[in-house]
């Protein structure tokens, strides 16, 4: 009696079939799937914001240098266009050293140059100038610089960012204007207006970034007031 009891549990038990385990099998597979294709979007995503978030830093860091050449900008008699030239391709400014001497002497001055070429934004910087002499041969450098770079002249030169086109106007009388069609001044303009194209469409879809548009700053002299009656 009790062995017929033993064989009546066990013909009650059953296993899964074949195309129970198939189907098993297929919504683990799904699941797997569906699970991974989120993670990699996530993952993508985390990316992409990485991206943009050191993109921007570098942006800001470029602007903030862009400020610095402008707000250390100083005028030299023996510069007739005031320290600040622009020819349409490439902005030069003469402005005040910011690192110091190891002696602790005065810096002396430095010659910049912002110029677009090859699709991006490109900053060349002079050495420490002392002299009237070498000062002069600085602006005359950082113009051919702008124009047709030698070799030599690239030493001195960084690539910022990528860049479609760019353009400055100047704030004179209580009118913004182009520095190029602008009277001859020797001063400083009050305000300089930068507005910068970043769509980068001269440069190989695999190496744009992903900032776009049109990005306008201005710049105001520190000392100017503008007291209108």
């Amino acid at each position: 009696m009790q062995k017929r009891r033993v064989l009546s549990i066990t013909a009650k038990q059953k296993g899964f079939t074949l195309i129970e385990l198939l189907v098993a099998i297929t919504l683990m597979a799904v699941m797997a799937g569906l699970g991974w294709r989120g993670l990699d979007g996530l993952m993508r995503s985390r990316d992409i914001n990485q991206t943009r978030v050191d993109q921007t830093a570098v942006l800001q860091t470029v602007l903030a240098q862009w400020r610095s050449d402008l707000d250390h900008m100083t005028a030299v008699p023996s510069i007739s266009d005031a320290s600040l030239a622009w020819d349409g391709q490439t902005l030069r400014i003469t402005r005040r050293a910011s690192t110091p001497l190891a002696e602790g002497s005065d810096a002396g001055l430095w010659v910049v140059a912002w110029t677009r070429r090859d699709g991006r934004w490109w900053r060349w910087q002079s050495p420490s100038l002392q002299d009237r002499r070498s000062l002069l041969e600085a602006w005359t450098r950082a113009e051919r610089w702008g124009k047709n770079a030698s070799a030599d002249d690239r030493n001195f030169e960084t690539a910022l960012i990528a860049i479609d086109q760019w353009q400055i106007s100047y704030f004179r009388g209580n009118a913004w204007t182009n520095p190029l069609s602008s009277a001859t001044s020797n001063s400083p303009p009050d305000a300089i207006r930068l507005v910068v194209d970043l769509s980068n469409k001269s440069l190989p879809t695999a190496s744009t970034q992903s900032l776009q548009g049109l990005l306008s700053i201005d710049w105001i002299r520190p000392n100017f007031s503008n007291n209108k009656s």
